[in-house]
């Protein structure tokens, strides 16, 4: 039994179907389950909660939002853990080849979660300065659905047998095939899913009817993910290309660390004052 979970991510192929060159991946299908069941817990508490959205703005909404995250997810993993490689193949940046040594399909891979959210809520400043809507009160209804939806994206990164975690010896570790030293690791990308996604789903899905204020929810996601995502970023093997960024910390929890400091300001300065 012991043997037959450590190779689990051996037996798993990521891929669901191939065209030709074409390939439909597990990844793929887990960022539509992700926006699938953010957009039904969002539709559930414009009915059962006092927010004054239409379906029809909601819909119109995660179009802007699923491009955010889209095309901020892509642009902070260049711009945060592969610059070098990209400004020297910037072909590969938003095209799903690669040229080195012939033409070969490798699909966009490559996604940074903090660069995701960078994305949305951009686009999310946008679609709701266009539409006369206070931004805050959006970001509120949202936050408390997104870790339940970011734990689908967690799921597409351990059935692609990527974002592995450091070695351990527990016996809980995992052979992951993309591991070429072929050691035990951190499941990590499972710690993530339940900890940064189910976890702090609970909590702050528990806690989604407190408001002190506008963005008070958005704030406490803001925090609650940079502390989760800091700590579990521990059993995180760093990226090859990188490593330790600082203080032998990742770029992940460097991030995270901006992060959570980013969510205190919006706290201090929302709060309303005595």
């Amino acid at each position: 039994m012991l043997e037959w979970w450590r190779n689990i991510p051996g037996h798993i192929n990521p891929v669901v179907f191939s065209i030709g060159p074409l390939e439909v991946r597990w990844y793929g299908i887990m960022y539509v389950a992700a926006f699938t069941i953010i957009y039904v817990l969002v539709l559930r508490r414009i009915r059962t909660e006092p927010f004054r959205y239409s379906r029809k703005t909601i819909d119109d909404f995660m179009v802007w939002a699923i491009l955010g995250v889209l095309a901020g997810g892509r642009l902070g993993y260049i711009l945060f853990y592969n610059l070098k490689y990209f400004l020297t193949n910037p072909v590969e940046m938003f095209l799903p080849f690669s040229f080195s040594g012939g033409l070969h399909y490798t699909g966009i891979y490559g996604m940074s979660y903090h660069g995701g959210v960078i994305g949305v809520i951009f686009s999310s400043v946008l679609f709701c300065r266009r539409t006369n809507i206070n931004f805050w009160d959006m970001a509120d209804l949202f936050a408390p659905a997104v870790p339940l939806g970011y734990t689908f994206g967690r799921l597409g990164n351990f059935i692609n047998g990527e974002l592995y975690g450091r070695v351990t010896g527990f016996p809980w570790g995992m052979y992951f095939p993309l591991d070429s030293t072929h050691k035990l690791r951190h499941p990590s990308q499972l710690y993530e899913a339940f900890f940064e996604g189910v976890i702090l789903f609970i909590v702050l899905w528990s806690v989604r009817k407190v408001k002190y204020f506008n963005g008070f929810q958005f704030s406490l996601y803001i925090i609650g993910y940079g502390l989760t995502r800091f700590f579990v970023e521990f059993f995180r093997e760093p990226d090859g290309q990188i490593g330790f960024v600082a203080f032998s910390l990742t770029m992940g929890q460097v991030l995270c660390l901006f992060m959570v400091l980013a969510g205190a300001v919006i706290m201090l300065a929302r709060f309303p004052k005595a």
